[in-house]
């Protein structure tokens, strides 16, 4: 049971914890236990502590948060120097570029493009180095990949926070909707259907805000960039189908937009927090290395246009009179917003159960993969609920809180509790601390926002609800202070006492405790079941 989590995704001017539990679920196509992508949208129109199984606790509204301190950086813009920016991060340790040309064996499903964008070279260069066609390559050949000529480090201008990319505590005092409204652009007085629902453009933006976890700042400064969306009532005709300016069939209008810009996003900021990248591929086939001293914030818009941009235009996107100047425009200074640091040193996990009752029995069903889209990190699980049945199919089990805290959200297949721990309270907010995510939660008997679960308690049915999937299941994963943490690398989740392991290989993986080990499998399999 494979679950896949993708939405239903130019140039103007100018990522708490959560946990998703997925029997195996992926935010893109999969096996019977995939997360779904949503549908196509219609065509965008703008218009001018309780005992397991208990039930939840009804509370009153939480109280309003208060404004969560930031770093201030000292270094502030002033009319000698407009583009004031910190001082580059200490350099990265990333990895080697590679020196010496190397022999590969074709293997099948190999083409051309996947082969160079895998050794960092172009078409071309593969092609002058073994005067082999592209159409002309067979399984079993050994081709030699040459060495890409060396070229300067690219830039290392810090555009935005870490804390700005992704929805961190920094955000917590921002109001989406009434800065949108304040502007009376174009996407003020926008609306689009959406898996049924006919959402104004705040409303989109604070989708895909939550469902990817990345700054809407970000994204408002990104749309802006390319369309002038927000501050401009009459923006270019050319923006209106795509505009963020990714034109590729199927991702027409905002949402679709939008979320192809926050994965884009997530892809380089967690490339960069995992020290895995060292060039930038831009889209005429430019191969960049990666300054060192750069942050991961400015990795995520670096990254993400590269996908839109050849070179002249890429460089003048990072620059600071690109995303940068336009950020600031609409926001002012975006290190003023700095909180620092994201993921504190010596970070643990808070004690988390196993999201399932006491004495059923669950069939693990995806190891480590992507908590949400195609490029967040590998921070979800996946679990199945008791029985022999595959498919989309009703059950009656119950997906349980793993901890103690209150909901936040309860809508599209998702339940967001944030985690309360003795060092830091819950605070209602899904931007600060410990969060855990359950993904595909059916509607039916589901918890409602506001309630305050202890573990155990019972949260709601596992389904197919929310994104793409093959199987009834739920999804898992974590974040904190709006990143996504990974299950599989320095921090993995722990719960009951079982460790999660990952591979290399997206939905393999372990749980093993005590000596014991469960293994990943996506399906029905007795090696595979789980219980408290």
């Amino acid at each position: 049971m494979r679950s896949h989590i993708t939405p239903t995704y130019f140039k103007y001017g100018f990522m708490i914890a959560i946990l998703v539990f997925t029997i195996a679920c992926t935010i893109s196509t999969g096996a019977p236990w995939d997360t779904p992508t949503p549908a196509a949208p219609v065509q965008p129109t703008a218009s001018p502590a309780g005992e397991a199984g208990s039930a939840a606790t009804p509370v009153a509204p939480l109280p309003p948060a208060v404004d969560t301190p930031v770093v201030i950086t000292p270094e502030l813009p002033t009319a000698v120097n407009p583009f004031a920016s910190p001082t580059p991060d200490a350099p990265h340790n990333l990895p080697e570029i590679r020196s010496e040309p190397v022999e590969y064996t074709v293997k099948a499903g190999d083409t051309m493009g996947k082969i160079a964008q895998d050794f960092d070279v172009t078409i071309e260069e593969i092609y002058k180095e073994n005067k082999v066609a592209p159409s002309a390559m067979r399984v079993g050949q050994k081709l030699t990949i040459p060495v890409h000529p060396p070229s300067p480090s690219g830039p290392s201008f810090k555009i935005i926070p870490d804390s700005e990319a992704v929805y961190s505590p920094g955000s917590v005092d921002f109001n989406v909707g009434q800065f949108i409204a304040a502007q009376n652009g174009y996407l003020a007085h926008y609306d689009e259907w959406v898996e049924e629902q006919n959402l104004t453009g705040s409303q989109i933006v604070q989708r895909v805000t939550e469902e990817y976890s990345v700054n809407p700042r970000l994204l408002l400064a990104v749309l802006e960039y390319q369309s002038g969306w927000v501050t401009q009532p009459d923006p270019d005709t050319f923006t209106l189908q795509y505009p963020v300016g990714f034109e590729k069939a199927g991702w027409k209008g905002l949402y679709y937009q939008l979320s192809w810009a926050a994965d884009n996003l997530n892809h380089g900021y967690y490339l960069w927090r995992f020290n895995e990248e060292n060039t930038w591929r831009l889209a005429d086939e430019t191969i960049i290395p990666i300054s060192p001293v750069i942050n991961a914030g400015t990795a995520a818009v670096q990254a993400m246009f590269t996908r839109l941009d050849g070179q002249a235009d890429w460089e003048e996107a990072v620059s600071e009179n690109g995303v940068y100047a336009t950020y600031n425009a609409l926001f002012g200074f975006p290190f003023s917003r700095a909180v620092e640091p994201l993921i504190p040193a010596g970070l643990t996990q808070p004690v988390l159960q196993l999201p399932c009752e006491i004495g059923d029995v669950w069939n693990f069903t995806g190891g480590p993969h992507t908590a949400w889209g195609d490029n967040s990190p590998w921070a979800a699980l996946d679990f199945a609920p008791p029985g022999n049945q595959v498919g989309c199919v009703t059950s009656n089990a119950w997906v349980v809180a793993m901890a103690d805290g209150p909901v936040v959200r309860a809508e599209q297949g998702q339940v967001i509790q944030d985690i309360d721990i003795p060092e830091a309270p819950a605070d209602g907010l899904e931007q600060t601390s410990w969060v855990v995510l359950y993904m595909h939660i059916e509607t039916r008997d589901r918890v409602e926002p506001g309630a305050y679960l202890h573990a155990g308690d019972r949260i709601g049915h596992p389904s197919c609800e929310g994104g793409h999937t093959t199987g009834t299941h739920t999804h898992v994963a974590r974040r904190f202070n709006g990143e996504w943490i990974s299950a599989d690398r320095d921090l993995p989740f722990v719960m009951d006492g079982w460790v999660s392991f990952g591979t290399s290989i997206e939905y393999d993986g372990y749980l093993s405790k005590d000596g014991d080990t469960i293994v990943a499998y996506e399906g029905r399999d007795e090696t595979s079941k789980i219980q408290r």
